[in-house]
């Protein structure tokens, strides 16, 4: 690769502060789920997006909610922490089994998320992505594999057919 390849690479992987934030995201994790060490841990995060119209004025605002997911095969379980994108402190987790959802799926459009309704009132939508660079609205972490592993889980053991 020549000095142009380099230079037009485009952002890197900061690989040790990825692993800094996966460590505070396990320990977090660990913190709010009992057995946390038996589920393996993805950021996500949700959106909610309110629209408003004052006469001429039209417009949307979105917030940001970062999670901590983690997934346990065998107990066909998700238990998903909200937390900060600096890992300074999470809240309290919400566990999603197999056994008691109404539906889950992959929904590909507008965006790619992990929809699961737990019941006929609620539902959440979880967007993961291998790695996302701004670290004001995200979690600064790479997860390329854990994703995969997370996606093959979601889509042939907890979704909804």
């Amino acid at each position: 690769m020549g000095l142009f390849g380099k230079l037009f690479k485009g952002p890197q992987v900061d690989t040790e502060k990825s692993q800094a934030n996966a460590q505070k995201m396990r320990i977090l994790f660990n913190q709010a789920v009992e057995d946390g060490d038996e589920y393996r841990l993805i950021f996500g995060y949700t959106e909610d997006v309110s629209r408003f119209n004052y006469g001429f004025v039209h417009g949307s605002k979105t917030k940001i909610g970062n999670l901590i997911v983690g997934w346990n095969e065998p107990r066909q379980t998700i238990v998903v922490v909200p937390t900060v994108p600096d890992l300074s402190g999470c809240g309290a987790p919400t566990y999603y089994r197999r056994s008691e959802i109404l539906k889950a799926y992959r929904n590909k459009y507008p965006t790619d998320a992990f929809i699961i309704y737990p019941d006929k009132k609620g539902y959440i939508g979880i967007n993961a992505y291998d790695w996302l660079e701004d670290e004001k609205l995200y979690v600064y972490v790479a997860q390329e594999e854990e994703l995969a592993a997370f996606t093959d889980f979601f889509m042939n053991r907890f979704a909804t057919k």
